[in-house]
């Protein structure tokens, strides 16, 4: 085990007293002034869904252009992790059946996730096969080719279920991908698909494929291990009783992050055991229609601070979707988001201090 690993471990799974006794507590009591030299700042954000608007506006255009203003914040990560809520390809027939369907150009798309630094694509959600296998196999072929690691998605159910392991700086993150979401889309045996299965604790098949991606990501060695989520349904802003214990399940058998997607709208993050839970990052660039009781082109950008191995903090950054590209969000945007945070944050004790336009979340001390 690395000695990062070693000390995140001893800060959280095996370290519950003193200032992690409780997340309110910790948030309370721990100190954000921290040594530099050995710190991270990975970045996670939600559903990214380059293809139908998203794709006219920008493929023959600069590829970074879908970033927006937030380009540079990014590209200064450590890390980007990310959902692609599209298929990259130019190839592939429809499914049938499906009310949409999201397709991007890889001329465009690659550059694009390339150019802001993308560590790491998740694939396990209800768009990797809307043009079929073939479409599929050609977004791990130009991801691949991007060197842009995935999981979530394969030829087969084993490979659906492969964990990534991501080298960030001088960190290894593994990461695995689930969705409940588009069960027709599952990976079979010997077919191709996502790493669907029902998420969860009390299912023994998830107990099956989930115990045991987890603990192939633990076979790598770790500094970090994150459970990216495609689940729930859609508008729901609050997380299901199940999808909480799924989370507490998860941070129980060793997950340090759980980083949700899927509702299209933010959800309330909780510290559990000193591991940041992110229920739902929500949209971070898209074409879709806004709700404007939802606002689901507002969402944020989740910057997690790792210190010398330690989970320090959770930093929220607003941002909005404006023609079809990502934006730092403006004034009323940025105020909305804080204030809608904090409150769907209050069941899980969940204390925030604001951090210039954005929020902060103390993990640790």
């Amino acid at each position: 085990m690395s000695p990062t690993r070693r000390t995140v471990l001893a800060t959280g799974l095996a370290g519950l007293g003193g200032c992690l006794g409780t997340a309110s507590e910790s948030q309370a009591d721990c100190p954000l002034s921290v040594d530099t030299t050995a710190r991270h700042r990975l970045g996670f954000v939600g559903d990214v869904m380059l293809g139908r608007g998203v794709d006219a506006r920008w493929d023959d255009r600069v590829p970074t252009g879908v970033w927006g203003d937030v380009t540079e914040r990014l590209r200064a990560l450590d890390g980007l992790f990310l959902n692609l809520e599209c298929c990259v390809s130019a190839r592939g027939q429809r499914h049938p059946g499906r009310g949409y369907y999201f397709r991007a150009g890889p001329a465009w798309a690659v550059p694009a996730l390339t150019g802001v630094g993308t560590s790491w694509a998740g694939l396990a959600n209800n768009h990797l096969l809307d043009f079929g296998p073939v479409a599929l196999a050609d977004t791990l072929d130009h991801l691949a080719d991007g060197e842009i690691p995935t999981a979530g998605a394969g030829p087969t159910r084993q490979a659906a279920f492969e964990p990534a392991l991501v080298t960030v700086g001088d960190l290894e993150v593994a990461v695995v991908a689930l969705t409940d979401q588009a069960p027709l889309y599952a990976a079979r045996a010997n077919s191709p698909g996502a790493a669907y299965v029902p998420l969860d604790p009390d299912n023994p098949l998830t107990r099956q494929w989930v115990g045991g991606a987890l603990e192939r990501a633990r076979e790598t060695d770790p500094d970090l291990v994150v459970a990216s989520l495609h689940w729930g349904p859609n508008w729901d802003v609050d997380p299901s009783a199940t999808q909480q214990a799924f989370a507490h399940w998860l941070v129980d058998h060793g997950v340090d992050v759980v980083h949700g997607h899927s509702a299209h709208v933010i959800q309330g993050v909780e510290v559990y055991r000193g591991r940041p839970i992110v229920y739902d990052a929500g949209d971070f660039v898209d074409d879709y229609l806004v709700k404007p009781d939802l606002h689901n082109d507002r969402s944020l950008l989740f910057e997690l601070v790792v210190d010398d191995g330690t989970l320090r903090v959770l930093e929220l950054v607003p941002v909005e979707i404006v023609d079809s590209s990502v934006t730092l969000a403006d004034d009323e945007a940025a105020a909305w988001l804080r204030d809608r945070m904090r409150q769907i944050s209050a069941p899980f004790d969940s204390t925030f201090t604001r951090a210039g336009a954005g929020l902060r979340l103390a993990l640790s001390c």
